[in-house]
C-alpha cells in the first residue's frame, strides 16, 4: 500500500475543498479560459519567442519558478500591457492573432499555428472599433465564410458555414459550453459587450462538443475580472432612434479577489413600422485565488430581450416590392420574449509544473415566448396579402452540467507530449407550450391596412415535454515528433439518453438511448518559425432533428453521420505585422433529412449531402497608419442524393434533388476591412462584405440575389480615455435578403443606419 505523508496531504486539502463546493453551488460554465490568458478590454497581440508558448509550458524546474511565471502572465494579460519579446515588436493590431492561444479548436493550450483546423479570433477591441454590437454582426462581418440566417422563429442566432446551415449544423457556444437547441431555437448570447472575444471553428466540432455542428462552432467567451482597476462607459444612438448604454467596470477587491461587471441596455423603434424591440444583459464574475495554485471564477450572466417582430416581406407575383420594404404585416399586439440566465463556477488546480485539473460546474435557464402571425403571402387573384399561422408558443429549458478535465504535459519515448482527458455530463429539461395547429387566417391590403389583433380559435396547451442525461468521456493528444512536426489526436463518446412525454398523444412518448463516437487525426509541419503546415480527417455525427425536441418519428432514425479531410497552411511574418491562411476541405454528411412538404411536423431521412470549399485569410499592418484584413470563401455544396415526395401522401410524386444547391447556403462569401490612422487622433474604417446568391427551397426555382454591404466609420480621440465614434452601416443602402422565412417571404436586411457613440474610459 501506497502511503500518503502528511505534507502531500496538506498541500492537496485546499482542492479538495474546491472541488466539494463546486459540486454544492450550482452555475458553471466551460473551461475555455484559463486564468493565464485573461485579457483586458483592448486587447494586443504578443509576438511569440522562438518556440510558441503552450497555455501550460511544459518545463523543468521547481514549482516556485512555474508560480513565477504564471503570476508574470497574468500581470501582462490583466494590465494590456504589450509584453516585448526577442522576435520582433508588438503591434496593437487585434486581428492579427496566429500566435495566440484558443480554446474552441483543441483544449491542449495550442496556438492557432499549433491547430491542425481552420480557427479564428475576432476581439473586442475588433468589434467595438467596427461597431458590431451584436454577435451576428461580428460573426458574419469578420469571419471566413459565415452568413446569418438567423430570424425571430430561430431566436435570431443562426449561421450558414461550409454548406451546412442552422443552429444544429453550426453550433454556439458560451464560454465553451454548448447550448443545446430547443425547437430550433438559440438566442444567447447576443451581445458583444459582455464578450472578451469570439472564436470561430470551422468545420466539424463533434470531437469538442458532441453531437451537431458539422459545419462548425462559435464560442462566445466573457469578459474575466481584471486585477488592475478599469471602467469604462458607452452611450449611442442611431437613425432608427435605437439608444444604447453600457457600462464595463473592473478590478481587484483584495490580494486575492477582482470583479468584472458589464451591462448594457438597448431600445430601439426598428426600422420597419410598429417594431420596437429593448433588451438587456448583464455579466458579473468574482475571481478568487484560493492559493498560488487554485483560482475559483465565479460568474452569472442574464439577458432579457424583446426582439424584432418583423417576420419578413412577402413577395408579389415572385418580385420583392421596394414599395412594401418597410411594411410589417404582423399583428400590433404580437409579442416576443427571450429570457435567460447563466450561472457558472470555474476552478482550476495547478498541480504541479506539468498537470493542471480543471472543472466546471454550470446552470442555464431559458424561456422564451412567441405570440404572432408568422406567414403572409400575395395572393393574385384578390391582390390582397393572405395571413396565417396564428401561434403562440411557449419554451421552459433548463440545463445543468459539469465538466472536468485534465492536461498532462511530459514525454513520451524522449518526445515532448501533451495529454488531455476529460468528462462531461449535464442534464436538459425542456418543455414546449402552443396553440397547434396554429388555425386562423387573414387578409390585408399589402400597402395601407390595419394590422389587427392576435385571435386563434385554437387554445395554447401544454404539448411535450423531454428530459435528456448524458454523458460523454474525451481525450486529446500532442506528440511533438520534432521541432518541426507534431501529431494531434482526438476522440469523444457522447451517451445521451433522451425521454418525451407527449402531453396530447401520449402514445407518441418514447424513452430512446444514443451512442456516438467522434473522433480527430492531424498533423502540422513548421518548417520554419511561424510557417505552418497542416492536414486533419475528422468525423462528426448528428441526432435527428434535434436531441431535445425530436419527435416519435424521428427519434426512430438513425444518427447522421458526418466525415471531413482538410488541410492547409498559415503564416506569420514580416515580424508579425503580417499572416495569412490557406485551408481546402471537403465534408460529407449522410443520412441527412427534409421536411415533408405535405405532412406538417415530418422530416424524412434521404441521402447524402456534401461540399467542397477553398479558404483564405490576409491581414497586414502597413506603415501610415494602415492595417487591411481580408478573407474570402468559396464552395460547391450540393445534395448528392436527396429524394423528396412532392405529390400527395396519397399519390406521391418523388423528384431526386441530386447537384441541387442547400437552402440557405451561398457559394462564396467575402469580407474587406481597411483602417487608416490619417492623424494623431483620426481614424477611419471601412468594411465590405459580399454573399453570393442562394437559394429558398430544394428544387433551387426561389433564387435570393447575391448582395454587397459597405460599413464605414470614423473615430476621434480628444483625449487618451474618450473615443467618439460616427458609423454608417449599409452605406449604399442596399436592398437584400439574408434568408426567407417561407419560400415567398424573404428577411430584408437593415437600411442605411448612421450611428453616434461616445465611449470614455475612467
Amino acid at each position: 500500500m501506497t502511503s500518503v505523508s502528511p505534507v502531500a496531504l496538506k498541500r492537496h486539502t485546499p482542492f479538495l475543498y474546491s472541488v466539494a463546493l463546486s459540486y454544492l453551488l450550482c452555475p458553471s460554465e466551460s473551461w475555455s479560459q484559463t486564468t493565464q490568458s485573461s485579457q483586458t478590454l483592448d486587447p494586443v497581440v504578443v509576438q511569440p519567442s522562438a518556440t510558441p508558448q503552450r497555455a501550460r509550458r511544459t518545463t523543468n524546474g521547481n514549482a516556485s519558478r512555474a508560480a513565477r511565471s504564471r503570476q508574470q502572465r497574468n500581470v501582462a494579460a490583466n494590465t494590456g500591457a504589450p509584453v516585448a519579446t526577442p522576435t520582433g515588436p508588438v503591434f496593437a493590431a487585434p486581428t492579427l492573432n496566429l500566435t495566440g492561444t484558443t480554446s474552441t479548436g483543441s483544449r491542449l493550450g495550442l496556438t492557432r499555428l499549433q491547430t491542425p483546423a481552420s480557427v479564428e479570433v475576432i476581439s473586442a477591441e475588433t468589434m467595438a472599433e467596427r461597431g458590431q454590437q451584436n454577435v451576428v454582426d461580428a460573426v458574419t462581418q469578420n469571419a471566413t465564410g459565415f452568413t446569418a440566417i438567423g430570424e425571430p422563429g430561430n431566436g435570431g442566432i443562426a449561421f450558414s458555414t461550409r454548406g451546412f446551415a442552422g443552429s444544429g449544423s453550426v453550433t454556439s457556444l458560451y464560454d465553451g459550453t454548448r447550448l443545446y437547441v430547443g425547437s430550433g431555437t438559440v438566442n444567447f448570447p447576443f451581445d458583444t459587450w459582455t464578450a472578451e472575444k469570439i472564436e470561430v471553428l470551422r468545420g466539424p466540432a463533434s470531437v469538442m462538443y458532441g453531437e451537431g455542428a458539422i459545419g462548425g462552432a462559435i464560442n462566445v467567451i466573457s469578459k474575466l475580472p481584471l486585477w488592475v482597476p478599469r471602467n469604462q462607459a458607452e452611450i449611442s444612438l442611431d437613425s432608427n432612434m435605437t439608444r444604447r448604454i453600457a457600462l464595463d467596470s473592473g478590478g481587484p477587491v483584495s490580494k486575492d479577489v477582482a470583479y468584472r461587471i458589464a451591462v448594457t441596455g438597448n431600445a430601439s423603434d426598428g426600422w420597419v413600422d410598429r417594431d420596437n424591440t429593448s433588451n438587456i444583459a448583464l455579466h458579473a464574475a468574482v475571481q478568487i485565488k484560493q492559493t498560488e495554485d487554485i483560482t475559483w471564477t465565479l460568474s452569472t450572466d442574464y439577458g432579457d430581450r424583446h426582439p424584432s417582430k418583423y417576420f419578413g416581406t412577402p413577395l408579389i407575383n415572385g418580385q420583392l416590392n421596394e414599395a412594401i420594404r418597410f411594411k410589417n404585416y404582423n399583428v400590433s399586439d404580437s409579442n416576443i420574449r427571450y429570457q435567460d440566465s447563466w450561472g457558472q463556477v470555474k476552478t482550476e488546480w495547478q498541480i504541479s509544473d506539468g498537470i493542471t485539473l480543471r472543472n466546471t460546474l454550470y446552470y442555464m435557464y431559458a424561456k422564451r415566448h412567441w405570440k404572432e402571425v408568422e406567414i403572409y403571402g400575395f395572393n393574385s387573384g384578390t391582390g390582397l396579402i393572405d395571413r396565417g399561422d396564428y401561434l403562440e408558443i411557449f419554451h421552459q429549458q433548463q440545463q445543468i452540467g459539469d465538466r472536468m478535465d485534465a492536461t498532462f504535459e511530459g514525454h513520451l519515448f524522449g518526445m515532448v507530449n501533451t495529454f488531455v482527458a476529460g468528462f462531461d455530463v449535464n442534464r436538459i429539461d425542456f418543455k414546449h407550450t402552443n396553440n397547434s395547429p396554429f388555425s386562423g387566417s387573414s387578409s390585408v391590403n399589402p400597402y395601407n391596412f390595419d394590422p389587427g389583433l392576435f385571435s386563434s380559435p385554437d387554445p395554447t396547451t401544454p404539448g411535450f415535454k423531454s428530459v435528456a442525461n448524458q454523458y460523454a468521456f474525451f481525450a486529446e493528444n500532442r506528440l511533438a515528433i520534432t521541432e518541426q512536426l507534431s501529431l494531434i489526436a482526438g476522440v469523444r463518446q457522447d451517451q445521451p439518453t433522451v425521454e418525451r412525454t407527449d402531453y396530447r398523444t401520449p402514445a407518441n412518448s418514447y424513452t430512446r438511448d444514443y451512442s456516438a463516437t467522434s473522433w480527430r487525426v492531424g498533423a502540422v509541419y513548421t518548417p520554419i518559425q511561424n510557417l505552418a503546415f497542416y492536414g486533419q480527417y475528422s468525423t462528426a455525427v448528428d441526432t435527428v432533428g434535434g436531441l431535445i425536441s425530436a419527435s416519435n418519428a424521428n427519434a426512430k432514425f438513425d444518427l447522421a453521420t458526418g466525415k471531413q479531410a482538410e488541410i492547409g497552411v498559415k503564416q506569420s511574418f514580416w515580424g508579425g505585422r503580417g499572416e495569412w491562411t490557406l485551408a481546402a476541405y471537403e465534408i460529407v454528411k449522410n443520412n441527412l433529412l427534409a421536411r415533408d412538404p405535405n405532412v406538417s411536423g415530418q422530416v424524412l431521412q434521404v441521402g447524402q449531402q456534401s461540399s467542397r470549399g477553398i479558404e483564405a485569410s490576409i491581414g497586414f499592418v502597413l506603415d501610415h497608419g494602415w492595417r487591411i484584413d481580408a478573407n474570402t470563401a468559396f464552395l460547391r455544396a450540393k445534395y448528392d442524393n436527396f429524394l423528396q415526395n412532392i405529390g400527395t401522401t396519397a399519390d406521391p410524386i418523388y423528384v431526386n434533388y441530386a447537384g441541387n444547391v442547400p437552402v440557405s447556403v451561398p457559394q462564396n462569401v467575402s469580407n474587406i476591412w481597411a483602417t487608416w490612422a490619417f492623424a494623431p487622433k483620426w481614424s477611419a474604417n471601412a468594411g465590405v462584405q459580399i454573399v453570393g446568391k442562394t437559394f429558398a427551397d430544394s428544387a433551387n426555382t426561389l433564387e435570393m440575389p447575391s448582395y454587397t454591404l459597405v460599413n464605414a466609420g470614423l473615430q476621434w480621440k480628444p483625449d487618451v480615455n474618450t473615443t467618439v465614434s460616427l458609423r454608417i452601416y449599409n452605406l449604399f443602402d442596399k436592398i437584400y435578403a439574408t434568408s426567407s422565412y417561407s419560400d415567398n417571404q424573404w428577411m430584408l436586411g437593415m437600411p442605411r443606419t448612421a450611428q453616434l457613440a461616445v465611449n470614455v474610459k475612467f
